[in-house]
């Protein structure tokens, strides 16, 4: 069973215009832990949420089986110079639609010209410029160094070489300050875990968890029927304005959407289209 959340004022949870923090973060987790009644589980952290799932870890040594870092750090302060930090936070409380386009280019360098503008406007459509500027900048204020000596479970820290977001030496940090921690190194400069390499980092995972090395599975296909509401979704239509288009029901035109979503591994509709774009459009 893998659980997945988003985090408190972000993407599916409700908007709000509270402060982001780290206790709020394990509130979080705590929370979506006693709904499921989950007493000892793995714990896979990611960016942010690597010192989040550390902090997690150091705390309730006894919930955790597990623990899978990557793209993670210790001190926060340390991920950039002060004066490009507070260009980046002012930025995404000023132009949310630039500072959008200057993340997807510090996490996802190699990543298409189509990848790359489906997580633009990603970003934009799961948080609020001002929920944005909060998290980026709780990134910038974490500092776990305090923790990461308490933790107990057995940990894998993944870090790419050249991660553009978060400096090699950081995860190295985090790896050494974690009582019997292991440390891969993976070719790569995109932060984002899907993009580059996906397949070895998956590979990674699933060999310290105990599980069968993945599969590469055969590029994703639609029906006739499919490709032609991602087109529509393409050009931006609601799932009112497809039903309009197609002669069929909105209902009909979700369930396509969402049966889409479901075979391209999705999220959301901007995904979507930047995979048709990539695949060549209609045909």
């Amino acid at each position: 069973t893998v659980l997945l959340y988003d985090r408190g004022c972000c993407g599916r949870s409700a908007r709000g215009t509270g402060s982001q923090s780290l206790d709020l973060e394990l509130q979080t987790l705590d929370a979506v832990t006693r709904a499921v009644g989950a007493d000892r589980f793995d714990v896979f952290g990611a960016s942010l949420g690597a010192p989040v799932a550390a902090s997690w870890a150091a705390e309730r040594p006894r919930s955790v089986e597990k623990l899978l870092l990557y793209g993670g750090w210790v001190r926060g302060q340390e991920l950039t110079k002060p004066g490009l930090r507070e260009h980046v936070v002012g930025l995404l409380a000023q132009h949310w639609g630039l500072a959008s386009d200057v993340l997807a280019d510090l996490f996802a360098p190699d990543a298409d010209t189509a990848t790359r503008a489906a997580y633009t406007r990603y970003q934009r459509e799961a948080a609020t410029p001002e929920t944005a500027r909060k998290v980026l900048a709780l990134c910038y204020e974490l500092d776990i160094s305090a923790a990461v000596s308490r933790i107990q479970a057995p940990t894998l820290v993944i870090h790419r070489d050249r991660d553009r977001a978060v400096p090699l030496a950081q995860g190295r940090a985090l790896a050494e300050g974690i009582p019997g921690a292991r440390l891969e190194v993976l070719p790569g400069r995109s932060h984002l875990p899907y993009v580059g390499d996906a397949h070895a980092l998956a590979k990674s995972i699933r060999r310290f968890l105990g599980l069968p090395a993945p599969r590469r599975r055969a590029a994703p296909t639609l029906t006739p029927r499919q490709r032609e509401v991602a087109a529509l979704v393409t050009d931006g239509l609601t799932n009112r304005e497809i039903a309009a288009r197609l002669y069929i029901t909105e209902r009909s035109a979700e369930s396509h959407v969402e049966r889409i979503r479901d075979r391209l591994g999705f999220r959301s509709r901007s995904q979507i289209a930047a995979w048709f774009i990539a695949s060549g459009g209609p045909g």
